[in-house]
């Protein structure tokens, strides 16, 4: 009981309710749903389903019954394995150090190490491993635990300048390296890095890993492979699939070793990186967020060792995008506290079904690999599936149903795409890359014409400029008019190689006929919006919207622009 002052300054007993009696009527998921299609005013729920590239269906609302139907009650046991097979301890940092030369890169790795990193790990280098550089980075490595990633099989030589044989080390490759007087280097990689930059899928990710991993059993028994073993994966920018990745090849992990009758293997070890398949020449500060994203759901997933790429790798990395990117996973680290939390994602309903979808679908296409002969049998099936992803990764993103924001879409018209090239890897920005340096080297001169009030016309103005901006094109915007004779005059006597008329849909009917007659032979004239007109068949070069393939649309302005001007 407790007294209130009531109006008038009376005072009145109330009775408090204990809020351990209190509870709350427990919405269920059709609940939501008939709420939710209240809301969507006549749109379809299904509206709020999206399919990724890996064809599995994210739904707006899990729930704990429907997690638990998925996978028939086992959720424990799901989320058990994961942290069973999960290595003690925080991720390690394994910042990349490169260099013009052998100094420059002992110089920048050991100033990485006093600064936070842990693992020294070789990135691309522009000199030769001779001798004397093998020999000072044997010393570095004799300190310090390690990643190489071999992509010249001259740094091997380093094994024998490395005088500490009990150091802890992970050798990236994709054939396995016989190391016998390195116990606890780990040489037996599921690196599927080459795979992701061709396209492939989470799915695709994880079966190539355990098709690998199988590759290594002939010949040797689990127990030889597994104290070896490790998988590299790189995360792009689907946040919540990429923590999934990894925490579904955990399970998938313990699953295959039970194929080879072993019921409790030791944890598998995961090392990371972000991906540059999002990456982009333009605006390259958004590399940053890119990869800060990446690198949390990398922690978040479970990662034994991650490696942030510098924002701008793919030009040239200097100290200052190194240190930032190493900063980038010291801060998850060291201020996050996601590291104090065992699978910090673990029994969110969203991504344990998530993960449990990914570890379904991946070991069928694992088994589906193994009845085709197995890894190497079946690389021509597995190309071909890792080409028609890619092809749909490109098609979403000429589509801007993939934003890459800076290039495909938001993008300042006024930068160039740097000449320099550093690192060089299958990119989703590298077409609109190219389509600015196309227009760079032969411009095109564009204009829109303004129909209409301002207000009524702003949208697709902007809608009209953004696109053109994808390829580097600033436009002249002529102020809105709704006199048709002026708007005549002003197509009639344009400079313009290019002219694309925003008007609304009203107007745009209004004005077109009369403006389709005087329009100038060798002017390539657009409209923005989708009309089922005959406009084309009378002089109309065709239509901007949303959804159109903005890239195919350039180019083939572009070729037009240049038969005309022969």
């Amino acid at each position: 009981m407790e007294d209130r002052i009531i109006e008038g300054g009376k005072r009145q007993r109330v009775h408090m309710t204990n809020m351990r009696e209190v509870t709350f009527e427990q919405a269920t998921y059709a609940d939501w749903k008939k709420a939710a299609e209240g809301a969507l005013k006549g749109k379809p729920f299904e509206s709020l389903l999206t399919k990724t590239i890996e064809g599995i269906t994210l739904e707006p609302l899990y729930t704990r019954e429907s997690l638990f139907e998925k996978i028939d009650g086992k959720l424990e046991e799901q989320i058990s394995t994961i942290r069973t097979m999960k290595v003690e301890g925080a991720f390690g940092v394994a910042q990349a150090a490169y260099g013009e030369n052998i100094e420059a890169f002992i110089a920048q790795a050991k100033d990485a190490l006093q600064r936070g990193n842990q693992y020294v790990t070789v990135g691309k280098v522009a000199f030769e491993w001779t001798e004397d550089a093998l020999k000072q980075l044997g010393a570095l490595l004799s300190a310090h635990p390690f990643r190489l990633n071999i992509e010249d099989e001259a740094v091997l030589g380093v094994f024998e300048f490395i005088t500490n044989k009990e150091q802890v080390g992970y050798v990236q490759s994709t054939q396995p390296i016989d190391l016998p007087d390195f116990p606890n280097v780990r040489t037996f990689n599921a690196n599927v890095l080459s795979a992701h930059y061709e396209g492939a899928t989470s799915i695709q990710e994880l079966a190539i890993a355990l098709a690998q991993a199988a590759e290594f059993m002939k010949g040797a028994s689990f127990e030889e492979v597994e104290k070896k073993f490790f998988a590299s994966f790189a995360l792009d920018t689907h946040f919540f699939m990429a923590i999934a990745k990894i925490r579904a090849f955990r399970v998938l992990w313990k699953a295959f070793a039970k194929a080879y009758g072993v019921e409790t293997p030791q944890p598998v070890h995961i090392a990371t990186e972000t991906s540059l398949r999002s990456f982009s020449k333009l605006d390259v500060y958004v590399n940053l967020l890119r990869a800060g994203n990446e690198a949390f759901s990398a922690v978040i997933g479970g990662a034994d060792l991650l490696t942030v790429h510098p924002h701008n790798i793919l030009t040239a990395p200097t100290n200052q995008s190194v240190r930032i990117a190493r900063n980038v996973a010291l801060v998850i680290k060291e201020e996050s506290q996601v590291t104090k939390v065992i699978d910090p994602s673990g029994g969110s309903y969203f991504i344990e079904t998530l993960t449990h979808d990914l570890v379904k679908e991946a070991w069928a296409y694992f088994l589906k690999i193994e009845e085709a002969g197995g890894y190497e049998a079946a690389s021509e099936m597995i190309e071909a599936d890792l080409q028609a992803s890619w092809s749909e990764r490109i098609e979403k993103v000429k589509k801007r149903k993939t934003v890459l924001v800076g290039t495909n879409n938001y993008a300042d018209a006024t930068e160039e795409v740097p000449a320099e090239t550093f690192v060089e890897v299958n990119r989703l920005a590298q077409p609109f890359e190219e389509l600015r340096v196309t227009f760079k080297e032969h411009p095109m001169k564009a204009q829109i014409l303004t129909y209409g009030e301002l207000k009524t016309t702003k949208p697709r103005t902007d809608f009209v400029k953004g696109v053109l901006a994808t390829a580097g094109i600033v436009p002249e915007v002529t102020e809105p008019t709704a006199d048709l004779t002026e708007i005549v005059h002003m197509l009639t006597t344009t400079t313009a190689d290019y002219v694309v008329l925003s008007a609304t849909d009203e107007d745009t009917k209004a004005v077109m006929e009369a403006l389709l007659a005087a329009k100038p032979e060798h002017v390539i004239f657009d409209v923005a919006g989708k009309f089922d007109a005959n406009w084309t068949e009378k002089g109309l070069n065709g239509y901007i919207f949303a959804g159109l393939n903005i890239y195919e649309k350039l180019t083939t302005v572009h070729a037009s622009m240049k038969e005309v001007q022969r």
